[in-house]
């Protein structure tokens, strides 16, 4: 168990806006950071980091916490797994509650848990074996010295070696107390009917770990060495409940920072790019590792930055899953330049043949748009052939009908026209011809995937219950929105006058919690019982608990309304930039304040008027008492209802801050 003494000094520690800038590009607006919601597909930002408040809010989902909550939404992490990560990140020493885990505990892992763990478990063997034995000095070590890897290159992507013996690692994990299941599903260990000990899937083998954004083991990749060995030069990990090639991009946990900084990346095929790019001085890159580069992967490009640089080697097959990416990339909005190394050189190899200097501008200068690179590619061998040059200017302008802005298309297909001397008019005829072609295709899927999903039988969805009621839907507007006062305001100084007109100060805090005591009220939100209830154990030990105190309870429901009271919506707007300067919420608060529990009575009563009237029929011929006394109630409840109208003049035209009665 992590010690209160460390989550206190992670808490005060750590920043929301540095923790969230790793995943989502923020731009300040005002005194807060926004920028687009990583949870969900969105063209306007509406996702709100406040610096003061050291909370996020995403509108667009109505998710919101604090940085651990975010790390814990994004990926995937469990409480004590983020506040780790955390710690990890700003140098932070652990210190654990010397407490025995319980059984029930031990047995809770998840599969999942499982998986991070076996792959951490490995990792850290792999890397002892280049290290530390004389197998991987011997052979893993000097394949990376001959690669000319320096030994902080090596430490920083944690590279590895998996011995000669079949069943190394196997025997390792299992002498730990991993199991065959788990070691199976994982990917690392395969168990043939006639190899009951087991079999590595890496052995003899040099190992390149893959991790997630935030850094764990999410899979392997593994070269042979051997160059007399009929098998694959790379194995890669299976997929598995953790490890989903195509949600993966290498490197990216190495480079985010640098991709962010510069806001531009670089992409590349391979491993060894990415590391000799990094040992080169150049950070800000990523490879698709193999695969063919998905919608997925660009996302979480999209996240850090819209300008991408591709990075191939200039060999046929390379080309053309350039033209694929290209498609892909500006689907996505992307800004894209491509860049073809010279014959025989690669990333990897162009970085160690030149200094840093050379290979940044060489990058810079020979980096071309995608309309140039496409063309220089489709006319390198047609000559004069008019018909070829014509399919390749269609090729042209269909990659321009994947860009999703309209001004940039216009601006692409001048440039297509220029170039080779087309009339603008017959470009945007093809154009929408490719639009419409694309169209069709993508309706046609779309249609396939229909007809294979069964149509789902039609419900009739029943309205809230506060909605069909007008009543209880107004008590429970006013009882979130005084609740929502106490946790933004709770420690203002109102200044007041009692009956004798004598000044007195007391908190908003204090005035609302009397306000719900003096009605003996009973809540209907179960959060805001909780926090009222949290408020009053402060208030017996002299502390007031307002919003801050609430940011950091674990408790989603909780953190959720809290984050609604301090990040209001209007936050999504910077009406400052259009020169608007409208009040800002809270500027009246001792107004607001006691307007709303004046509001909150009003709704109160005509809701206890509606409940109490709903008991008459039930009374009115079994208990003629009982049903005087709900009259009598009722009658004062409407008196009181119309003292309290005439004290706010409400109606909902002119609200209630308009001509009040002094």
């Amino acid at each position: 168990m992590i010690s209160k003494q460390t989550i206190d000094k992670i808490f005060s520690t750590i920043r929301v806006e540095e923790i969230v800038g790793e995943y989502v590009q923020l731009k300040r607006a005002g005194s807060n950071y926004k920028g687009l919601s990583p949870f969900h597909e969105e063209k306007s930002p509406s996702f709100v980091v406040s610096p003061s408040k050291q909370i996020w809010k995403d509108f667009s989902t109505g998710k919101g916490g604090t940085a651990i909550s975010f790390l814990m939404e994004i990926e995937n992490f469990t409480y004590p797994e983020a506040l780790r990560h955390a710690a990890k990140k700003y140098g932070i020493e652990i210190e654990e509650d010397q407490r025995e885990i319980s059984e029930e505990a031990k047995n809770a892992q998840t599969e999942k848990d499982l998986l991070y763990k076996i792959h951490e478990v490995a990792n850290t063997y792999f890397q002892e074996i280049l290290w530390d034995d004389q197998e991987g000095r011997s052979i893993g070590l000097s394949y990376f010295k001959e690669r000319e890897l320096k030994d902080d290159i090596i430490k920083k992507f944690q590279l590895g070696y998996s011995p000669e013996k079949k069943n190394a690692f196997t025997a390792y994990a299992l002498e730990k107390g991993y199991t065959k299941e788990i070691l199976e599903k994982s990917g690392l260990s395969i168990f043939p009917e006639n190899t009951p000990a087991g079999v590595d899937r890496f052995r003899e083998r040099v190992i390149f770990p893959i991790h997630s954004f935030s850094g764990r083991v999410l899979g392997f990749g593994a070269r042979i060495l051997k160059n007399n060995v009929k098998t694959a030069k790379y194995l890669n990990s299976p997929e598995t409940e953790i490890y989903h090639k195509s949600n993966v991009l290498y490197g990216l946990n190495q480079s985010k920072q640098a991709i962010s900084r510069k806001n531009a990346c670089l992409l590349v095929e391979g491993y060894m790019d990415v590391i000799s790019l990094h040992m080169s001085g150049i950070e800000n890159v990523v490879a698709s590792s193999g695969t063919s580069l998905t919608t997925e992967q660009i996302k979480l490009i999209k996240r850090l930055t819209e300008n991408v640089t591709i990075l191939f080697d200039g060999d046929n097959a390379g080309i053309k899953a350039s033209f694929r990416s290209i498609d892909m990339l500006l689907t996505e909005g992307m800004n894209i330049r491509v860049l073809l190394f010279p014959d025989g050189d690669d990333p990897d190899s162009f970085a160690r043949k030149h200094p840093q200097d050379y290979v940044e501008k060489y990058i810079e200068n020979e980096a071309m748009d995608f309309i140039d690179f496409k063309a220089e590619i489709l006319l390198r061998d047609i000559g004069n052939d008019p018909i070829k040059k014509a399919e390749a200017i269609r090729d042209i302008v269909k990659s321009v009908s994947f860009v999703q802005n309209a001004l940039k298309r216009e601006v692409y297909l001048k440039e297509v026209s220029n170039k080779f001397g087309l009339s603008e008019q017959s470009l945007f005829n093809e154009l929408d011809v490719q639009k419409q072609i694309t169209q069709n295709q993508t309706h046609h899927v779309q249609q396939q995937q229909k007809e294979k999903t069964a149509a789902p039988k039609m419900e009739v969805v029943p309205l809230d219950q506060e909605k069909e009621d007008p009543f209880l839907y107004d008590v429970l507007f006013m009882e979130n929105k005084l609740v929502d006062h106490m946790l933004m305001f709770g420690d203002i100084i109102l200044k007041r006058r009692n009956d004798q007109n004598e000044e007195y100060d007391i908190t908003v805090i204090e005035e609302i919690l009397h306000h719900f005591e003096e009605e003996q009220y009973i809540f209907l939100v179960k959060e805001n019982e909780i926090i009222i209830n949290q408020v009053r154990e402060g208030i017996q030990k002299d502390e007031l608990r307002s919003g801050n105190f609430f940011v950091s309870f674990m408790d989603e429901e909780i953190t959720t309304k809290v984050v609604d009271a301090l990040i209001p919506l209007d936050e999504l707007e910077n009406w400052a930039s259009r020169n608007i300067y409208p009040p800002n919420y809270g500027d009246k608060v001792a107004d607001q304040i006691k307007g709303d529990v004046l509001l909150h009575k009003y709704r109160y009563i005509d809701y206890l008027i509606k409940e109490t009237a709903k008991e008459l029929d039930q009374y009115s011929s079994t208990d003629e008492v009982k049903y005087y006394e709900l009259i009598k109630k009722i009658t004062l409840l409407k008196q009181a209802s119309i003292r309290l109208n005439n004290m706010i003049e409400y109606s909902p035209i002119k609200g209630i801050y308009v001509d009040r009665k002094r």
